[in-house]
């Protein structure tokens, strides 16, 4: 890999680290001035900041198996973290569009594998809803993990799939005879 291939993916880095803080010191701000019922209306039948202690996964799910639950989870979360991490190496430095996809995930997967692994539950505080319509209660962290699977799937359809050239084909057969 060239010096400046690892310079951007490390800037890659960096802006995952960046986004992380931002996910811990948002959610440091909501203990401090909505745990205790400091809900806060922003914008009148759209947006609220509300405490939430999320247990379990998405939408609370999972949320009812105690200790082993945070710790499965963590194990999971860790699990994760470690196979994006390897995967993000991988990728060519071209690929802006993964690179910062699997930046972003890897963002919102430590910034909740923190909280669990701290705290027991994941602190959740964005209320987006319509009227009597609320959406689950989530973070910067789970903005982040689907922003970042987002990119990942549109990567998927917009990547075109290189075929390979008959000189290629025929460069492989030669390298591996």
């Amino acid at each position: 890999m060239k010096r400046q291939d690892i310079f951007w993916k490390l800037a890659y880095l960096l802006a995952a680290g960046a986004v992380f803080m931002i996910d811990q010191t948002t959610k440091a701000w909501a203990v401090r001035h909505l745990r205790f019922g400091g809900d806060r209306e922003i914008i009148s039948d759209l947006l609220n900041l509300v405490y939430a202690e999320n247990t379990g996964v998405a939408f609370s799910m999972l949320d009812s198996h105690g200790d082993a639950g945070r710790w499965g989870l963590v194990a999971v979360a860790s699990i994760a973290a470690v196979l994006v991490l390897f995967y993000f190496w991988r990728v060519p430095r071209t690929h802006d569009r993964l690179l910062g996809a699997l930046a972003l995930l890897l963002a919102g997967i430590i910034g909740n594998l923190t909280d669990r692994f701290r705290l027991g539950f994941v602190v959740d505080f964005i209320q987006v809803h319509y009227k009597d319509w609320y959406y689950p209660v989530f973070n910067v962290a789970d903005m982040a993990i689907c922003f970042g699977a987002g990119l990942l799937i549109l990567d998927m359809f917009w990547t075109k799939k290189e075929k390979p050239s008959q000189e290629k084909i025929e460069n492989q057969a030669k390298s591996t005879a």
